[in-house]
């Protein structure tokens, strides 16, 4: 399992802009590529960030959807309105709270 987290900032007059871009690209091409796993979304409450926590099976399936055209005009899109740090990770633990 590979973890990629990507924080972007954005001027708060574009967070839902680049929300709205995030979920399209997500729902329509990357999260019916081979390897995904899952996505989770996130928007700062002073509106200057989006952060995107993406799960995939392995850098290779990542990489392969990187390399698929159709999201090009998407990230493009974003990168127009937003500048990114991305990162990537891998899952050291996971917590949760203990069983009743």
């Amino acid at each position: 399992m590979i973890v990629f987290i990507n924080v972007f900032h954005v001027d708060p007059a574009n967070q839902q802009r680049l929300v709205d871009i995030l979920t399209q690209v997500t729902e329509e091409i990357v999260s019916k590529a081979t390897g995904f796993v899952s996505s989770t979304l996130h928007r700062s409450t002073d509106g200057a960030k989006v952060t995107m926590y993406a799960r995939w099976s392995s850098l290779a399936d990542y990489e392969a959807m990187r390399q698929d055209p159709a999201p090009r005009p998407f990230l493009e899109a974003a990168l127009s309105i937003a500048r990114f740090d991305p990162g990537m990770y891998e899952v050291v633990q996971e917590f949760s709270p203990p069983n009743p």
